[in-house]
């Protein structure tokens, strides 16, 4: 299993502390074989779970100019017409994708281009799928720019759980279909904003997969 790099300290640090319970266990509660077996399995557990949240599985993305796929692992739970006012001004398409902490969160290029734009926003910490999340929650927001010209806005959004947001790209830098941009931890959403003529490809209630599903076909 691949373990992403925002993982690796957390993982040591919560290893250290969840042997430290156990040792404490072991020397304090000696004759209570039951709550050390219990503790031991409980720790042991909570520790696969840690494991499993920061895997990050290889994959490889068909590029396709015509495709918008996924930039997270999840459920879709909005597809919706709306008004986009931080950067397009304009109505979108706005296709959102849920994370739940048992998902993978390694958030992928849903196409190739330039970053015309690029922001952090601070802001609060509101259940993902809280109609106010996109605007009040901690957020970032990256338009990317086909060479066709057609701009698709993404937008990563901490949850009430998700409280560390991480991004790896900068305006101006040219991006590929399905390459890693960022990452949030513990549960989240990702809002993609297409354009009013996009052929939407998925469903309320559907799984994607980040590099692979495909949520739209783009029509110039």
């Amino acid at each position: 299993m691949n373990i992403h790099k925002e993982g690796h300290k957390f993982l040591i640090i919560s290893f250290l502390l969840l042997l430290v319970i156990n040792l404490a266990v072991f020397y304090f509660l000696p004759d209570y074989l039951w709550i050390k077996n219990l503790i031991l399995i409980g720790t042991a557990v909570l520790y696969v779970l840690f494991l499993q949240f920061f895997r990050n599985p290889n994959v490889i993305s068909e590029i396709n100019d015509k495709y918008v796929i996924a930039p997270a692992d999840g459920k879709i739970v909005v597809i919706e017409e709306t008004e986009e006012s931080e950067y397009l001004n304009e109505k979108r398409k706005q296709i959102s994708i849920f994370m739940s902490p048992v998902n993978v969160h390694v958030n992928r290029n849903p196409v190739s281009g330039i970053v015309k734009y690029f922001k952090y926003h601070k802001g609060k910490y509101l259940v993902a799928w809280h109609p106010k999340s996109s605007t009040e929650n901690e957020r970032t927001t990256m338009v990317l720019q086909l060479k066709n010209g057609i701009e698709i806005l993404v937008r990563q959004i901490a949850g009430a759980m998700a409280k560390r947001i991480k991004f790896y790209i900068k305006e101006g830098e040219e991006v590929k279909q399905g390459a890693e941009f960022g990452f949030i931890k513990f549960g989240s959403r990702v809002d993609v904003y297409l354009p009013l003529n996009a052929d939407i490809k998925v469903d309320i209630g559907d799984k994607t997969k980040a590099g692979k599903t495909i949520l739209a076909v783009l029509n110039e």
